[in-house]
């Protein structure tokens, strides 16, 4: 009989994929029989390489190398050669559902993920707002994989590191290793969308208020881009109790042995909070113009750690993308340093 061979698909931004990790990883252990494929992008190598000895990863470039339907139909038959036996969609947009139409007419045995848009339309209505919390998408993967014959049970997920956390020696040796009488606070502070970000003049104020609580803290920027090469190298050069992480980590995976070792993470609805939440770290994440309801909130998350203001109009946005309709993203700028940093503290001092 043929063993059982599973092709995850779930391409998208980081974050989304990184949710996926315990329900893969309840799969490979649940089912140590089975073989489990991860078909990503290559950035999401390293949360799957060690993940279980029954799960691999396959990379492919849906932007370049298989764009479009010729592309596509070059990878599909690039995955027909590795004999699956069963296909899970958990992206569920145009490339996925390409795929799963091939595979479909190639009789396999294929599922794909309710996003429950017709809740997300509702729970973002300006006039018609329906309060009311989404399943959320660990819960929307597992359906996936019951739907496919193997139910799983997530809740013994821990943790992508031992314990004892990542290997602190793979660290490079301005960060680490870490001090006993030390404290470090990872701030992953930008977003891909403005709706998403809080400001960052305010986000300073959270830093020098950190430090005057916690003189011996270190401070570690998390995140690459334009916004933070502009505010990272002045926060740099103002406070020197803090890092940019990103000059000194080579790979993403030293990123995640960092984050395994911090004593909490301070960020937005981005990816930086689920990297952190797979390392067993509490993060305190702040929320504009997205909301916990819709799904989105790290794995094992406190609710009491997601920072955000009541205000009618919010959430306007399942992905924070949309401009803001009151014009003055108030569902950011209300909410005072002051209140990020008390539950930073109340955190690292329990």
């Amino acid at each position: 009989m043929r063993k059982e061979h599973i092709l995850v698909i779930r391409f998208s931004a980081l974050g989304d994929v990184a949710m996926a990790v315990p329900v893969v990883w309840a799969l490979a252990n649940q089912y140590p029989d089975i073989r489990v494929t991860v078909l990503s992008r290559g950035p999401a190598r390293p949360l799957f390489d060690d993940l279980a000895p029954n799960v691999n990863f396959m990379e492919a470039d849906v932007k370049h190398e298989y764009h479009g339907v010729r592309g596509l139909n070059a990878l599909y038959r690039r995955l027909v050669a590795k004999q699956f036996t069963k296909v899970a969609d958990l992206h569920n947009v145009l490339r996925s559902d390409y795929l799963r139409m091939r595979f479909n007419l190639g009789r396999y045995r294929v599922e794909h993920i309710d996003k429950h848009r017709r809740m997300r339309r509702k729970l973002t209505s300006y006039k018609h707002k329906v309060m009311q919390q989404l399943p959320s998408s660990f819960e929307n993967y597992a359906e996936v994989f019951a739907r496919l014959g193997y139910p799983v049970d997530i809740s013994q997920f821990h943790s992508i590191f031992p314990p004892e956390g990542g290997n602190q020696n793979m660290l490079p040796a301005i960060i680490g290793p870490k001090s006993s009488f030390q404290k470090w606070i990872g701030i992953a502070p930008f977003a891909a969308h403005k709706g998403k970000i809080y400001p960052p003049q305010l986000m300073e104020q959270v830093i020098a208020q950190l430090i005057q609580k916690e003189p011996r803290a270190r401070i570690l920027l998390f995140g690459q881009g334009e916004l933070e090469e502009q505010y990272f190298k002045q926060w740099c050069d103002q406070y020197q109790q803090c890092l940019y992480v990103g000059k000194h980590c080579e790979t993403l995976y030293q990123e995640l042995i960092l984050m395994s070792h911090l004593d909490v993470m301070l960020s937005m609805d981005s990816a930086n909070m689920h990297l952190a939440s797979l390392t067993a770290i509490p993060v305190v994440s702040v929320w504009g113009a997205t909301h916990p309801m819709a799904g989105f909130l790290g794995y094992h998350q406190s609710q009491e750690n997601a920072i955000q203001v009541d205000l009618d109009c919010r959430p306007c946005s399942i992905f924070g993308n949309k401009p803001c309709k009151r014009g003055d993203y108030a569902c950011l700028n209300n909410i005072p340093p002051e209140r990020i940093v008390e539950r930073i503290t109340s955190i690292i001092n329990n």
